[in-house]
């Protein structure tokens, strides 16, 4: 006779997606944006990525050897924080400085915490934070004019700028020169918009197309992958502060300005939304979003630095075991201390 009843330990809620099905999926709603990005900026973006890509997953590999830890390399979560360590890279940089954006991401961030899943920070973002910090010349003055405003030789599109031409990001005309510097430059208010939706644009070179970026972005809700809380929330806060502060007065910002440039639409559905470094519970989702939109755009306005996704999202980090906490379900809190009875 053949048993019943089949015990196991929890969790007793099967799903058939798997960590490495997550990732690669992922990894692949991003391929659209790359293939744009090679169309704008040329072939320099995919050198980059390839770089930034084997270069993160030979660190996890070599650290979990030496770690003494199974590899696992293809879970394909080093290759998604490759892709997206190269999305928030100009296009212009050399391409050893994805290799040492892995080392920070991958070894100090993931590996010496323990591995996937218990990193305290986004990957992909601490090695930015780090190259910024190291490179910065690199890292906010190599930016290549996009094919919609690039007029260079056909050499230097292949290569992707090897002449040297640079241009200003809208974010950098913005912040120290006003719109009407952006509109002179990129010009008027429609043109801006349809080019920076599109993501004919400057910037990093997975940035710039926002309606390839939000597709991604429905495709993985679509698929259960991410929920709506965190990138709605974010983008929200973004538009209200950007609208209330954004302006030479108030209640007279440009929106979509800020909405369309800089990495504020890949932060929030691709990097704010990550498993391990953002809250679990919807609240705390929500408040989690407010925070990185709110951060961010504290730091486009007052801060130096004329884009903040990227600190905004490591900055929330720290604060999503807290928000965890706060939130927790009554049934998962701890239980309430018994009043003590009155004396009689």
């Amino acid at each position: 006779m053949e048993p019943q009843w089949a015990v196991s330990i929890s969790p007793h809620i099967r799903q058939t997606q798997t960590t490495a099905g997550i990732m690669w999926t992922v990894s692949g709603s991003l391929i659209p944006v790359l293939l744009l990005s090679i169309y704008n900026f040329g072939l320099r973006s995919l050198f980059i990525t390839l770089s930034s890509v084997i270069s993160c997953v030979v660190v996890e590999a070599i650290c979990q050897r030496a770690l003494g830890r199974p590899i696992s390399v293809k879970d394909g979560s080093a290759v998604l924080t490759g892709i997206l360590l190269a999305f928030v890279i100009p296009p212009g940089v050399p391409y050893w400085l994805p290799i040492i954006g892995a080392v920070a991401a991958i070894f100090i961030n993931k590996q010496l915490m323990g591995g996937l899943g218990f990193n305290v920070w986004n990957p992909a973002l601490v090695g930015r934070a780090l190259l910024t910090a190291a490179f910065p010349v690199y890292m906010t003055a190599a930016w290549i004019p996009s094919r919609e405003v690039s007029h260079v030789p056909i050499l230097n599109y292949i290569w992707g700028g090897l002449d040297g031409v640079s241009t200003a990001t809208p974010l950098y005309v913005l912040r120290h020169y006003g719109m009407e510097a952006l509109t002179k430059q990129f010009g008027d208010l429609p043109v801006i918009y349809t080019n920076f939706l599109l993501g004919f644009k400057p910037g990093c070179i997975g940035e710039t197309s926002a309606v390839l970026i939000l597709l991604g972005g429905l495709f993985l809700m679509a698929r259960g992958i991410i929920t709506w809380p965190i990138p709605v929330s974010t983008l929200a806060s973004v538009a209200v502060i950007s609208w209330v502060f954004g302006g030479e007065t108030w209640l007279s910002g440009p929106v979509l300005v800020h909405l369309l440039s800089g990495g504020v639409i890949l932060g929030a559905f691709y990097m704010a939304t990550d498993y391990v470094t953002s809250p679990s519970l919807k609240t705390a989702q929500i408040i989690f979003g407010i925070g990185v939109g709110g951060l961010t755009m504290l730091i486009r306005l007052k801060g130096g630095y004329p884009e903040g996704v990227c600190y905004a999202i490591l900055l929330m980090n720290c604060l999503t075991p807290a928000l965890n906490e706060w939130f927790r379900p009554e049934r998962f809190a701890p239980p309430k201390q018994a009043p003590v009875a009155a004396a009689k």
